[in-house]
């Protein structure tokens, strides 16, 4: 964190009407000690926090959106480009959809069948859809920690989708280029594999025998344990020679990546006191979209609940980090999962509040890329 923000952390203008304006100031004189009293208290403990953190901005970062972003959708989540770059699938209430980005026609691809509800979509290269869901529904909860599994829905979408007999804990990382996917599993999936804390990341080949798709060459890449990392698979780079990753510790998050074949670990950004949790790259692979706490405020807000969207050069270490996102200049707004056009000119985005679980979102929204 920067030299601004430590220098706030631990005050509040939440209490006792010290809010730094002058209708507070005014209020403040309806108390017993003087007026100027009131205005140096108020100065002392109020204004580092508005200088030095965040001052927040009145109404919605909806309806004041910058040039470059525009609104996609009026609902969804987690949405996902397609290989050409001409649509994008997205989540919404559990099941997936597509619109076509030049007739701005939305198509429900999960409709025709019964489901327990689907948690995200993707591409695959081929142009089939890569599902992620359960089959049955106990709770939220225990659905959502143990029983999610992969799907594949073949591109025209008129049949149920395959199962590839495999559980996965949270995103699955999609090769552009090859049928080549990786994921995490916990505990919480495998409890004979896996003890409690402990995560691994894998890799395997999608292979269809005849029209039924299969998990093959299955890998494990890294494991490691609770609360020093739990991971998550994001996205492959370097013709598929390295893995990058979340590392999840506490209510912090690291960028990291992994090399396939040496199994050595780099780190990309990790701060003791920042969550970062990384998202789509760039085409070219030198960059990366991530999801940060930086300049959110105190270690209050150093969480997922207080995040906007960043790109980080992938370099060791790196400190080449810009916001691209200011949703977080409203209060209880944040932007999340967002995912770069194959062309590397746009980004696609969901709008999200601070109160909601990872993931939920309010619409897609596309940012110009300069």
């Amino acid at each position: 964190m920067g030299s601004a923000q430590s220098s706030s952390q631990g005050l509040t203008c939440r209490d006792e009407h010290l809010t730094p304006t002058w209708s507070s100031m005014n209020e403040q004189r309806t108390f017993v000690r003087p007026a100027w009293f009131s205005f140096l208290l108020a100065v002392a403990l109020c204004l580092p926090v508005v200088v030095l953190g965040q001052a927040k901005k009145e109404g919605s970062p909806e309806k004041n959106l910058p040039p470059n972003v525009t609104q996609l959708t009026g609902f969804g989540e987690r949405a996902s480009w397609s290989p050409d770059g001409k649509r994008i699938a997205f989540i919404s209430n559990g099941d997936a959809f597509e619109i076509d980005l030049k007739t701005k026609l939305t198509r429900l691809l999960t409709g025709h069948f019964p489901h327990k509800g689907f948690l995200r979509v993707q591409y695959l290269p081929n142009g089939d859809f890569f599902l992620i869901g359960a089959r049955t529904f106990e709770d939220i909860r225990t659905t959502r920690e143990r029983d999610q599994e992969m799907w594949v829905l073949k591109a025209a979408a008129k049949e149920p989708p395959l199962p590839l007999n495999d559980k996965v804990d949270s995103g699955v990382a999609i090769s552009l280029k090859r049928m080549k996917i990786a994921w995490s599993n916990t505990h919480g999936q495998y409890s004979n594999q896996l003890a409690r804390g402990e995560s691994a990341l894998y890799t395997a080949d999608i292979v269809y025998k005849g029209s039924v798709p299969t998990l093959e060459n299955k890998t494990e890449i890294i494991r490691t344990k609770a609360p020093d990392c739990t991971l998550e698979a994001q996205d492959f780079r370097n013709n598929d020679t390295e893995l990058i990753y979340t590392c999840y510790r506490s209510t912090y998050a690291d960028v990291m990546g992994v090399d396939l074949s040496t199994k050595k670990v780099t780190v990309y950004r990790k701060l003791p006191d920042e969550y970062n949790e990384v998202e789509g790259i760039y085409p070219n692979g030198k960059y990366a979209l991530v999801e940060s706490s930086r300049e959110q405020g105190g270690p209050e807000r150093q969480n997922l609940r207080y995040i906007d969207i960043w790109r980080l050069k992938l370099e060791p270490n790196s400190n080449d980090f810009v916001r691209m996102t200011r949703w977080g200049d409203y209060d209880g707004y944040k932007a999340t999962n967002p995912v770069v056009s194959p062309d590397g000119k746009w980004m696609a985005f969901q709008s999200a509040r601070s109160k909601d679980p990872a993931g939920v979102g309010y619409g897609i929204f596309l940012l110009k890329i300069k």
